[in-house]
């Protein structure tokens, strides 16, 4: 029989970093932590080859799937010393996507499976009563799942055009209004258990089926989800662009949820070894006290700073890790450390910290500009990481064409005044027309007029919209928010946490501090400051960077020239 289930943790794992094709990226990194003995929760992945079976059998799990699946559970079981489903001790878990290639946000995610009316009491028992935890956990499930499982997967169209989560968004938002609270976490264990039973109550009225109140359900349903999300709008149009095909499937990884919303003792981030925008040798990240996951790369709350050096404008005033937690992130540090000498390379980490105890969610190979994929390679170069040849290999093709697009000149920058200010999250220069849409940013693409798309925050089904734009501007959302991961991958100027920017769509305007526009009027980003101008600014050319200049010594150094006076270049580094 086809193996299509592969475990992890306790410090071991069936596979490692070379399975890519079968686990993933996600899962084999997962595995590749385990084997390098750090603390990662157990679960297992179900390969990309059952995706692909998944689809040849009419969006059904292949005969036996379960079985391999419940097999893995007890594995989990054994290994975080808790059951799923077990009304007194009960273990919950998340299903994650995880492609071959990175392709950050473009797939679904549910958390907190298994939270159910059998579970949730021993669950109160287990945290010692603690009922606000486990009723946020299970409003999560049940906003996440209706959105990704019942909606999504089956294909449910909302007959006003506002989708299940957005409705759910609003009921949060509105009771949060109507109580005078300004975060989440001022909701008590009682607003908690009202909204979710509204919920419930809502998503009946909304697409006719019940919210699950079974964890076998929720599981299979979960694994199902992620699986359909692999063909949805968003991982479509993502796969367009980055010229994935559509016959590799996603993986799916089930994995021992560990919680950073259990209180001030708990916290979720997401890291990069190095500076992802820059390239700067520094830890650079982003965490949250009292979180999850979600809540970091959403830009529901503002991030604090994972270090005090790297601290801005934004998130100067908020409390670092380092200050905050010094031993947690004295270990978070060494993981880093073991990561880069395991990896020779940047790398993106999820984390979450439960009650002082770190857990390792995720790393990858981390998507960074142009300048920085730069920056990097020639530092890890002295850094005795990488070889000459390596650093040839480090940069893209578009990474370099990147370094060969313009900036805004320094000089004439000068006599324009900055109207206001956010996160440097993709270097560079941009001018162009305001557009309010992804599809006002696609029309101005089609017309081949320049534009900067300005948003409160982007999301996944924005990723055409991002992909039109000359530059993007959002008022909300930190340095890992989606936004910023996405258009580092591309290269893009990209400013975010601007919030000065105030939109109103149904007018088609946006104030930009004290000043208003309207959609089509130009503005000039500089990503690699994070500031906007209220007019266009005068481009130059960025080639005369010293560091693009020694790195063209090394690509010269390792180049055969073939035929006479041929261009085409043949790198010895590739063999």
């Amino acid at each position: 029989m086809t193996k299509y289930v592969y475990t992890f943790g306790g410090k071991t794992a069936e596979g490692n970093a070379s399975m890519k094709n079968e686990l993933g990226g996600k899962g084999a990194n997962l595995a590749e932590m385990c084997l390098l003995k750090l603390p990662v929760p157990a679960g297992l992945t179900i390969t990309t080859e059952c995706c692909t079976d998944y689809y040849k059998n009419n969006c059904q799990l292949p005969a036996g799937l379960m079985d391999e699946v419940h097999a893995g559970m007890k594995n989990m079981e054994s290994i975080m010393g808790m059951k799923y489903g077990d009304p007194d001790n009960p273990l919950l878990v998340s299903c994650r996507s995880g492609a071959r290639k990175s392709m950050p946000g473009m797939m679904d995610t549910v958390l907190n499976i298994g939270l159910c009316s059998k579970t949730i009491p021993g669950l109160i028992k287990k945290t010692g009563g603690n009922e606000r935890f486990v009723y946020d956990s299970y409003r999560r499930l049940i906003m996440m799942y209706a959105d990704v499982v019942m909606e999504k997967a089956e294909g449910i169209e909302p007959a006003d055009g506002k989708s299940i989560r957005k409705q759910l968004d609003d009921m949060l938002d509105n009771y949060k209004e109507e109580k005078g609270y300004k975060s989440d976490t001022d909701l008590t264990a009682d607003d908690l258990k009202y909204l979710a039973e509204q919920f419930k109550i809502r998503i009946k009225e909304v697409l006719g089926t019940e919210f699950p109140d079974d964890a076998e359900a929720q599981l299979e349903g979960g694994i199902k989800a992620v699986f359909k999300s692999w063909n949805g709008k968003k991982a479509i149009s993502y796969r367009r662009i980055e010229g994935i095909p559509d016959d590799w499937g996603t993986a799916v990884n089930v994995q021992a949820m560990v919680f950073g919303n259990m209180g001030e003792g708990s916290a979720t981030g997401v890291a990069f070894t190095r500076n992802p925008a820059t390239g700067d040798n520094q830890f650079y990240g982003e965490w949250l006290v009292n979180a999850q996951g979600e809540d970091v790369v959403a830009g529901i709350r503002t991030p604090s700073p994972l270090n005090d050096e790297t601290k801005n404008e934004q998130n100067k005033h908020l409390p670092s890790m380092q200050a905050s937690m010094p031993e947690t992130y004295k270990e978070l540090c060494e993981v880093r450390r073991i990561l880069e000498d395991n990896y020779h390379d940047m790398l993106d980490v999820e984390f979450t910290i439960q009650d002082g105890k770190l857990y390792m969610l995720q790393c990858r190979v981390g998507k960074r500009t142009g300048v920085a994929a730069l920056t990097m390679a020639l530092d890890m170069l002295k850094e005795g990481l990488i070889d000459e040849k390596e650093v040839v290999m480090r940069l893209t093709p578009d990474q370099l064409d990147e370094l060969l697009h313009p900036i805004l000149d320094a000089a004439d920058e000068k006599k324009h005044p900055v109207i206001a200010k956010g996160l440097p999250a993709g270097p560079g220069g941009a001018v162009g027309r305001i557009a309010l849409t992804s599809e006002k940013a696609k029309e101005f693409r089609a017309a081949k007029i320049d534009n900067i798309l300005v948003r409160e925050e982007t999301n996944p089904e924005d990723v055409e919209g991002m992909r039109a734009a000359d530059g993007i501007l959002t008022a909300r959302g930190g340095m890992t928010s989606h936004a910023a991961l996405v258009a580092r991958g591309w290269g893009k100027c990209c400013i975010v946490g601007c919030d000065a920017v105030k939109i109103d769509l149904e007018k088609g305007i946006v104030k930009i501090g004290d000043k208003q526009f309207k959609e089509g009027d130009v503005i000039s980003l500089n990503g690699s400051k994070g500031w906007v101008y209220d007019e266009p600014v005068a481009m130059i050319n960025a080639t005369e960077n010293p560091l693009f200049q020694q790195f063209m010594k090394l690509v010269d150094k390792y180049r055969l020239v073939t035929g006479r006076g041929a261009h085409r270049v043949v790198y010895r580094a590739v063999g």
